[in-house]
């Protein structure tokens, strides 16, 4: 007999999620902020540092996330939701997960496509994988430019989500993700 799926999400699951949420809030505020016009220089290009090295980062922890999806035992579907709560939160999960590797795969490309340095990776040595060419630069700004707004919809919605669970329905989907906080 197989075993029960388990409760909530194992300890190493919910640290990388919040570590990513608390990674991706600030990018997302960065990146609409950095191309406003008229900001000071020293604040613009301390954002554009700031997203480019966290960006790497985020892709780091979203391949590592990815492949405890696949690997690791997750809870069963919430108990009491409707067929197309399932529906919308599976969908809505779907859409992160491919938007957390299509964000920084794309910021990645259009950066070095347009011939821009990746501070952190420049600091290790580690040259392009990605050849320079405006054509693809541009194309990789597009797909970044579009998925920015298509993620900040995403999160508001995961977000009002969680909270309603948490603080309405108060139905344990919430603590299943909740980061893992020593008893006692």
């Amino acid at each position: 007999m197989a075993d029960p799926a388990p409760q909530g999400y194992a300890a190493r699951q919910r640290l990388i999620h919040w570590a990513m949420a608390v990674l991706i809030l600030p990018m997302v505020v960065a990146g609409f902020v950095m191309i406003q016009q008229g900001l000071p220089r020293g604040l613009q290009n301390g954002l554009f540092i700031f997203h480019k090295n966290v960006g790497v980062l985020l892709l780091l922890l979203a391949v590592l996330r990815i492949a405890l999806r696949l690997t690791a035992p997750r809870p069963g579907p919430a108990q009491g939701l409707a067929p197309w709560q399932r529906q919308a939160a599976r969908a809505s999960h779907g859409l992160l997960y491919a938007l957390i590797l299509i964000m920084p795969l794309s910021g990645y490309i259009r950066v070095r496509a347009g011939g821009f340095p990746i501070e952190a990776l420049d600091r290790l040595g580690l040259p392009s994988v990605v050849p320079r060419s405006d054509a693809l630069a541009t194309a990789a700004k597009a797909v970044h430019e579009f998925g920015a707004y298509a993620l900040a919809a995403v999160l508001c919605l995961h977000i009002a989500a969680a909270l309603y669970h948490a603080l309405v329905l108060r139905d344990g989907v919430w603590s299943r993700i909740w980061p893992p906080v020593p008893k006692g």
